[in-house]
């Protein structure tokens, strides 16, 4: 087995839309260093990568061992938790842009696996979870301790999004319809109905930052597409999405739907008692930006390390300005504003 200590850093799905973003950064801050992984072999070497399937553990052990990686960034979502066991065991550092609760929990459950090899994982990686993390964190901390948290997520639907993405927003159209639509306004694109869906950050902020209610709710930038999407939804008529054919067909469907644009806005309202914080974000180009903050977390690892163990985002201090550092790649962050109970439905 080669060494690991400044051995490469994989990126599993770095020809994708995330992976992309995450390959190009971290090769300027890492020349040389990047290698670039999928299931397309010829794909992958054509970026100077190799081919690697988290379908198959063994291979991913080999392939492991065998390069002497530092680190992995998974911009694809492995079927379970044996990909990110598989790291930790070795020593081999981790961030992850899944956003299944299910698997993030179960990764999360790695947490004395990684710290007895002396490995971090950072969890919650992205613009939603991660960015709606950090948010959310902040508006915790400015009531002093949030009784309930609202985020809301607004996407471009005209934005280019990759597989697994669309993949995970037809299965969250295809649960059961949740009650509480809520009218909430967002920096540059006014006021949007935002409907109840199972980002993974809700469960998340629950357990990291002790809030009793958290709820995350999901517009599109197109009133139209977000009406009918949730219209149908509340019918019943996409839970056939729930079957693996339908799915695909769906995910196929959704995936050359292009009636928007290319930006997004996040919000996070925290509400204590009479005290209401709230803050916003905005910026384009989820998937950019995702791999991005993928990109941060992992220079973060590599240069000035961070606790051993599995974290997620909003639980790493020295993560904690990277809405600030994205300023460059048009991110901005919208001035925290508190206001009294009786205004909070004016959002």
């Amino acid at each position: 087995m080669k060494s690991i200590s400044g051995g490469p850093v994989l990126v599993v799905g770095g020809y994708g839309a995330v992976g992309t973003a995450v390959t190009e950064r971290l090769g300027e801050w890492f020349p040389g260093r990047v290698l670039p992984g999928g299931r397309d072999g010829a794909r992958a070497r054509s970026l100077g990568g190799v081919r690697v399937d988290t379908a198959d553990p063994d291979h991913f052990r080999r392939l492991l061992d065998a390069e002497g990686v530092a680190a992995v960034v998974l911009c694809v979502e492995p079927p379970d938790e044996g990909i990110a066991r598989a790291c930790l065991e070795r020593g081999v550092h981790v961030v992850d842009v899944g956003a299944t609760p299910r698997r993030l929990d179960a990764v999360e459950g790695l947490h004395d696996v990684a710290a007895g090899a002396g490995a971090s994982a950072v969890l919650s990686v992205g613009v939603a979870p991660g960015l709606t993390n950090l948010l959310a964190h902040r508006a915790h901390s400015a009531v002093g301790g949030a009784a309930r948290l609202d985020v809301t997520v607004l996407l471009g639907s005209g934005a280019r999004h990759g597989a697994d993405a669309v993949r995970w927003t037809v299965a969250g159209l295809a649960e059961p319809a949740a009650a509480g639509a809520r009218r909430t306004a967002l920096p540059g694109y006014g006021v949007r109905a935002a409907h109840p869906f199972p980002f993974s950050d809700q469960h998340t902020l629950r357990r990291t930052l002790g809030i009793p209610e958290a709820t995350t709710r999901l517009c599109l930038d197109s009133r139209v597409l977000t009406g009918l999407l949730f219209a149908l939804r509340r019918t019943g008529a996409l839970r056939a999405a729930g079957r693996p054919a339908l799915a695909g067909l769906l995910t196929e469907a959704f995936g050359r739907v292009h009636l928007g644009g290319d930006g997004f806005a996040l919000r996070a309202d925290a509400h204590r008692g009479a005290a209401h914080a709230a803050l916003a974000l905005t910026g384009r180009e989820q998937s950019t930006v995702t791999g991005l903050v993928a990109a941060y977390a992992t220079r973060e690892l590599l240069t000035a390390g961070l606790p051993a163990g599995v974290h997620h985002l909003e639980q790493l201090p020295q993560l904690a300005d990277l809405p600030e550092r994205l300023a460059g790649d048009g991110v901005r962050v919208w001035t925290r504003r508190r206001e009294p109970a009786r205004r909070r439905a004016a959002g």
